[in-house]
């Protein structure tokens, strides 16, 4: 048999790049790309016991926590930062009640979002982009057996089970408006917008011609199906922007009904009202209907009664005031009746509850700078508080017989509690951060009253510095709240962090000044139209009081504060009669002409200014305006730090450079600290970093 040679030549080099191939596939196999895990740091050995910046960045923040259907779990989120990467990991763990331990479910750098029980228990559905867009994923309670369940185009950005499971609603941004190359589509290059209304960017972000709309479609195991968008050609948001959740959608129980919440205005209409409604979508028949029509102000989120016959929510009276009380509201679904447990009741609620027999609701709710858990009984409208320290409050569930709850004070972040109902005392379920407290030296708060120049009693907190001694003398800070009807409630920041400021060897001053929530009514609306009239003499008040005090330098005084605080720093540069040596203004407000004319949300500044700076006519709306910081600075003689956002449309960074031009050209020195990735906050941790060390550099440099 003859052979040829050419081809037993082919043959072989065939042969040769075949086990070439083989071999490569062989190594191929065995070689697996680790999958990136998550970021836990270790617990440092300290060298001191004072918290510092650094140490701030490496607690554990926990939160997103949800109450298994049998009760028996709760899962809740800890996300960790790593600086050197700049960014944070958030993992899943589940706490069984009755063993008492705790499992991590999670452990990738996706930063699973969203997670909450299905309703029959066995799965936690979550969100992750693993895929390449966000959508749906289940695992098990343990977190095994990750799957992916929707497959939806561009993605979701959130989702609601129905209460038995055999629905499901997501949401996701659908391009209803048109660009300059939609418009002229032989113009894809062009990089512009072209404005006809208000409301074209909000908070940080630009409109980007997408609203966010509700689908409802059938759900199992396998997927998603037969979605329907039950807002189809609606030009408006559910959940609402920037900063609505799922909160804001619920099922009824028998899930004939969808209750969403949602502002169906447009443009300047949007911008100047806080008229949010919630909304009854009944899949059955397909209707939509204004189930809170004729109340003015925000609605916010519905929770049904465990039967269904009742929605309780949070209601604002007046349209266009966004700091109105939040009223506890209850309705039957079926006649509409409602009723407002909130008329011998001069807080707000939020966090709402009901309890399983369907005649008590839990809420929390914040009464002389605390937030406190509270209980209504919806027959008799009697109301029992719960709980009393020096803590908040900052969510309420049911756990069987006691009360979930995640509390934190100004002298600890973040932990989940169970509460006794009767006797509210509560023990730590999570202690994430122990092992770095058990290492720090911890300021004490002191909770002082102040009498103010109108004669009131004004509640002051008074942070000081860990081993305080007081035949020693210290630098002092006034603390200026931003909202303005902000709380200065026991809050823990993670900038505005006064136990950092005291361990830095500062006195911090903290008033509950004229406009902030918790002492009623009549104290909360002072404010409005009158940004420098008897706040202003509040804070001078507080700082004079303690400027009293032995153990305060009252040549080293500062004044800090961001936004409406910024603006409270800035009016006082000009107005202080020397008292401080230092100031520092963060995103604070500095000619109010400006403000008016290129905020966002008209409704803040209308209704607490009184109306536009060219009505000359409007008496109110003129005196306001004659508080504008900027009509000081001929008076500015104090070195003064300014810090703002790029990103911030709120209070727009121009306000900051126009206030530090000012300063520096008045010979005056300043810095001005600029961020051009950041909003209205501080959330990358290098930036955060950059934030305290220039924040304290300052103060040190003028007031040590």
């Amino acid at each position: 048999m003859r052979y040829n040679n050419s081809r037993i030549l082919t043959m072989r080099k065939l042969t040769f790049y075949l086990l070439i191939s083989f071999v490569l596939m062989l190594a191929s196999c065995n070689t697996t790309v680790p999958e990136e895990k998550g970021y836990t740091p270790e617990t440092p050995e300290l060298k001191t016991d004072r918290l510092s910046p650094e140490l701030l960045w490496q607690l554990g923040r926990i939160g997103s926590e949800s109450v298994s259907p049998d009760q028996s779990n709760v899962l809740f989120s800890i996300t960790n930062y790593k600086v050197e990467d700049n960014k944070g990991f958030k993992d899943w763990y589940v706490y069984n009640f009755s063993s008492k331990e705790t499992l991590r479910i999670t452990n990738t750098a996706e930063n699973e979002g969203g997670a909450v029980w299905r309703p029959d228990g066995e799965k936690i559905g979550f969100l992750s982009d693993k895929s390449g867009s966000t959508q749906l994923w289940e695992m098990n309670v343990d977190g095994s057996e990750r799957k992916q369940i929707s497959f939806i185009e561009d993605g979701i950005t959130g989702f609601v089970y129905s209460q038995e499971a055999s629905q499901i609603v997501f949401t996701k941004q659908v391009k209803l408006g048109k660009s300059v190359n939609d418009l002229y589509p032989d113009l894809p290059k062009a990089k512009a917008r072209l404005e006809t209304d208000l409301m074209y960017r909000h908070w940080d972000t630009w409109h980007d011609y997408t609203f966010s709309h509700i689908f409802i479609a059938d759900y199992n195991e396998s997927g998603i199906h037969n979605a329907l968008d039950i807002m189809d050609g609606e030009h408006f948001d559910s959940p609402t922007k920037p900063f609505g959740g799922t909160e804001d959608i619920t099922w009824s129980p028998d899930g004939k009904i969808l209750a969403y919440v949602c502002k169906k205005l447009t443009g300047m209409d949007y911008s100047f009202s806080t008229n949010s409604e919630i909304w009854f979508y009944y899949p059955e028949s397909g209707k939509t209907e204004n189930f809170t029509k004729g109340i003015m102000g925000y609605d916010m989120s519905p929770v049904f009664s465990p039967d269904g016959k009742q929605l309780a929510w949070e209601s604002m009276e007046r349209d266009g005031y966004e700091s109105d009380q939040a009223r506890l509201f209850i309705a039957e679904v079926e006649s509409g009746t409602r009723t407002n447990l909130f008329e011998n009741y001069v807080e707000s609620a939020h966090s709402i509850t009901w309890a399983v027999d369907g005649k008590t609701i839990y809420f929390v709710s914040d009464i002389q700078a605390t937030d406190e858990l509270f209980k209504i009984d919806v027959t008799t409208k009697n109301i029992t508080r719960i709980t009393n320290g020096i803590h908040n409050y900052k969510s309420v569930q049911l756990v069987k017989d006691k009360l979930l709850a995640r509390k934190q004070s100004m002298s600890h972040p973040d932990e989940l509690y169970l509460v006794d109902e009767t006797t509210g005392k509560d023990e730590a379920i999570t202690a994430i951060n122990k092992p770095i407290f058990d290492q720090l030296s911890i300021g004490e708060v002191e909770k002082r009253w102040v009498k103010t120049t109108d004669g009131k009693d004004m509640l002051v907190w008074v942070i000081l510095p860990p081993n305080f001694d007081a035949t020693k003398k210290y630098p002092t800070l006034l603390y200026c709240q931003g909202g303005p009807q902000g709380t200065v409630s026991q809050f823990w920041s993670y900038r505005w962090n006064f136990q950092l400021m005291a361990a830095n060897d500062y006195i911090i001053v903290a008033p509950n000044r004229r406009g902030l929530p918790g002492f009623g009514m009549e104290w909360l609306e002072q404010i409005s139209k009158d940004y420098g009239g008897q706040n202003i003499q509040d804070y001078l008040s507080a700082i004079d009081d303690l400027a009293k005090e032995p153990y305060v330098d009252n040549t080293k005084l500062g004044a800090i504060g961001a936004s409406y605080g910024g603006f409270s720093v800035f009016y006082l540069a000009g107005n202080h009669d020397k008292r401080f040596s230092a100031f520092v203004s963060h995103a604070g407000i500095f000619n109010f002409e400006q403000m008016y004319a290129t905020t966002e949300e008209m409704w803040f500044v209308d209704w607490d200014l009184g109306g536009a700076y060219w009505d000359k006519e409007n008496k109110v709306a003129q005196r306001s305006y004659s508080f504008s910081p900027h009509k000081y600075v001929q008076n500015w003689d104090t070195p003064i730090l300014v810090i703002h956002g790029q990103n911030d449309y709120r209070i727009p960074f121009t306000q900051g450079m126009a206030a530090y031009n000012s300063a520096i050209m008045k010979g005056i020195p300043a810095e001005f600290l600029y961020y051009d990735e950041e909003n209205h906050w501080v959330l990358k941790p290098q930036n955060g970093l950059l934030w305290h060390r220039t924040f304290f550099n300052w103060l040190d440099k003028w007031l040590k």
